[in-house]
Order: C-alpha cells, then structure tokens, then sequence
C-alpha cells in the first residue's frame, strides 16, 4: 500500500475507525519492525483524529520509555502506578480519563491535555507497552476508541 491515508472528517467515529483501521492494517502487512509500524500507528490516528497527542511508551528496565509518537515533546520516562500511563500499566487495564485535572497523580506533560486514554500492549500475558492519546477536548475518548483501538494493538502483536 501506498504511504498515504484516506482521512475521512465529519463522520461517526466508528465510520472514521472502519475507514482507518483496515489502512492500519496495510501499512502493517509485510513490516516486522516495531519501531517502524508504531511511528506508523502514531501518525496515522493523529492525521485521522487530530488528538494532541498519541504515542506509545515501552516498557524498559521498570520504566515506560518514550517510544514512536506525534504531537507536541512528552515525558521520557513513566514510574510503574505513576500518572495514567503508569496506572494502567500496573492494572494491565484500559483506562478513560474525561478529566486529566481529576486523576489523582496525573502527569501532566502538556498542559493543553485535557482528557486521556491508555491501553496496555500485552504480550505473553505481560504488559510490553502502552498506547496513549491525549485530547484538548474534555470526555473526548469512549468505549468506542477503546474497542477500536484495541484492534489497532492486536495487528500490531501479530
């Protein structure tokens, strides 16, 4: 597949989802390099969505690491249960946060942030990774961008 995404706008999010992920999934097939199809991940829900933020973070020596993202610099390293990364990290959970100012220890890397998603990448039943997007926008994330979003993952593992 060409490197070039059909972006659709003014759509339900789920016809925005069904549009991108099968995209996702093209630019997947045939690359085994991690790095390489995260950045690719990254810039495609940024391009489709406009989120702040949207990245992933690795787990390395105890730590989450910055790994491939777009939008503005992020916190390089996350402690285990610190901010929402970390806490979803440690419950091995997805967590949707309407209002980073209200989750108690939020990390606040940008403070253009304003609600926030996380989902761990599990992989042998270990939790390798994260997915993080951040909005501007208040209560932008749902169970919707959970679900999509974990498909988005699984093609990733595979």
């Amino acid at each position: 597949m060409a490197e070039d995404l059909k972006i659709i706008k003014g759509e339900r999010k789920e016809e925005q989802y069904d549009s991108l992920v099968p995209q996702i999934q093209a630019l997947l097939q045939g690359e085994d390099d991690l790095i390489a199809n995260l950045g690719n991940v990254a810039a495609a829900l940024k391009e489709q969505f406009a989120w702040l933020w949207v990245g992933f973070y690795l787990v390395k020596d105890e730590e989450l690491v910055l790994g491939p993202f777009q939008g503005p610099v992020a916190c390089t390293r996350i402690r285990k249960g610190k901010g929402v990364c970390g806490t979803a990290w440690a419950e091995a959970k997805t967590l949707i946060v309407d209002d980073v100012d209200e989750f108690p220890g939020h990390i606040a890397c940008s403070s253009a942030s304003r609600s926030e998603i996380v989902l761990p990448i599990i992989k042998d039943h270990i939790v390798i990774g994260v997915l993080d997007a951040d909005s501007a926008e208040l209560g932008n994330f749902d169970h919707v961008d959970e679900l999509y979003l974990n498909k988005i993952i699984a093609m990733i593992n595979t």
